[in-house]
């Protein structure tokens, strides 16, 4: 089942200059773990090493922000959109 991903300008040079690719998975933990299999070393960036999400990291599933669905266990369908969006603070 292929989902589409959004890739942020940072994580790009793991995804070889790509802004969107197509993923499988049928959840978000899933999904890392095939963008690690085809992009070694993304994975280090999104999770901690516990293989938990950074808290400076967010994810949207069809622009739903998955803190307010099941987390990492948020199921992805055929054909879902799912935006990575590294936090931004300033001041």
């Amino acid at each position: 089942m292929a989902v589409k991903v959004l890739i942020p300008t940072p994580l790009q040079k793991f995804t070889r200059d790509q802004s969107s690719i197509e993923c499988e998975g049928n959840s978000i933990t899933e999904l890392l773990d095939s963008l690690e299999q085809s992009f070694p070393g993304i994975k280090a960036r999104l999770c901690d090493e516990q293989g938990q999400l950074r808290r400076f990291i967010n994810f949207y599933v069809n622009s739903e922000d998955i803190r307010f669905l099941d987390g990492q266990n948020t199921a992805l369908q055929a054909g879902d959109e799912v935006s990575i969006v590294p936090a931004v603070a300033g001041g």
